[in-house]
């Protein structure tokens, strides 16, 4: 079996860098790596046993959605996997996708391990990575099994996973409409389900993600999580990424209005600071910001009707 990592990237030297350092110490080296390149640039990335084949999209923002279908379409083996830039795989990543796809199709997601701020900057020690890495709240944990279904589109990241070449092909690959940060990914999944095609939590095949400054929920992304928010409605029939809906609602950047979302302010600068990940947490939360809201909201609705007594 021919083995594709795809990636997209724009900017992210150092993780890209690290990303490739990962895959050289494979215990089964990929057939190639692709880099779809959201930027003009190519990057000068470390000599590897294995080819990489940098496609330039050119500098567009951050389309996820195209440059992913970019890096499947260019790529050249009978699995693809998927990995952001700022993951670095396990040794065994591609060795546990190959075994896992061998009696599954679909869409199979590897473990995700989140590393706090300085974890890489003695280099590549998956020891010390282990160590260290956190699992992130929101997302499940391994199953005990070596496989188990994922019944629940909603739950697919794409962060980590791999799918046969004739799989994604089948599934419609990403929907380019969904353009820049948000929906796209739950699009997919919606999409595979909508065809029949299985989505897999696979024990093994584990990545690292590596820490970087983030904001969830992605304030920074207001204009497209919105417009794609409404795009995944008038597809489906159905709302998407509602926890960051009512958290933009409740910080009064949105309201919702007969015609879809409007947005009513441009974040400021306490929008970006109550979203905002420390570098002493190791990944960003969309549910304890929530968690926060809510309960300002609760206290607030509770002192209007107590003021208005006294």
């Amino acid at each position: 079996m021919k083995i594709s990592v795809c990636t997209l990237a724009h900017g992210r030297e150092r993780h890209l860098e690290n990303l490739v350092r990962g895959l050289s110490q494979s215990r089964r080296p990929p057939c190639e790596l692709v880099v779809a390149v959201l930027q003009d640039k190519r990057y000068n990335l470390p000599p590897t046993s294995f080819p990489i084949r940098q496609i330039v999209l050119g500098d567009c923002g951050i389309p996820l959605a195209k440059g992913r279908n970019l890096a499947a379409r260019e790529a050249r083996s009978d699995l693809l996997v998927f990995l952001d830039v700022d993951c670095i795989p396990n040794p065994r990543l591609i060795e546990d996708y190959a075994n896992i796809a061998q009696d599954h199709d679909g869409v199979m997601m590897g473990e995700v391990g989140y590393l706090p701020s300085g974890a890489t900057d003695g280099g590549i020690d998956f020891e010390a990575f282990e160590r260290v890495a956190q699992q992130h709240s929101e997302r499940a944990g391994p199953p005990q099994s070596p496989s188990a279904a994922c019944n629940d589109y909603r739950c697919f990241w794409s962060l980590n996973f791999a799918t046969s070449a004739r799989d994604f092909a089948a599934s419609g690959g990403f929907d380019e409409s969904f353009d820049g940060y948000g929906g796209e990914d739950t699009d997919f999944a919606r999409s595979l389900t909508s065809r029949g095609l299985p989505i897999w939590w696979v024990r093994g095949a584990k990545a690292f993600h590596q820490y970087h400054p983030h904001h969830m929920p992605p304030v920074h992304h207001l204009e497209s999580v919105i417009a794609n928010a409404e795009r995944f409605r008038r597809k489906w029939g159905q709302p998407t990424m509602q926890h960051w809906l009512r958290a933009f609602t409740l910080m009064g950047l949105i309201e919702r209005t007969e015609n879809g979302w409007r947005i009513l302010r441009e974040p400021n600068e306490d929008d970006f600071a109550l979203t905002r990940q420390q570098e002493k947490q190791a990944y960003a939360s969309s549910s304890l910001v929530l968690e926060q809201l809510e309960r300002e909201a609760e206290t607030e609705r509770t002192r209007v009707p107590a003021m208005a007594a006294s």
